[in-house]
């Protein structure tokens, strides 16, 4: 599963880990968050992720505001 990377403050969000403390299961893949989820690092309702498969190749993504 590819991981994905808060490009402000660096939190990575693994599907495979979810975002438990957030209500978001592991499992859920980035493109299916809520379209409400934030950043629980840095509150960021909008901005850019970098997309980083097993590889580390990057391919930029936004989050839904």
């Amino acid at each position: 599963m590819k991981k994905y990377v808060c490009d402000p403050c660096g939190y990575e969000y693994d599907p495979a880990v979810g975002d438990p403390d957030n209500g978001i299961a592991a499992g859920t893949a980035f493109e299916d968050l809520p379209a409400d989820w934030v950043c629980p690092l840095c509150g960021r309702r909008q901005g850019r992720v970098l997309s980083r498969g097993l590889t580390g190749g990057a391919r930029s993504a936004e989050i839904r505001a």
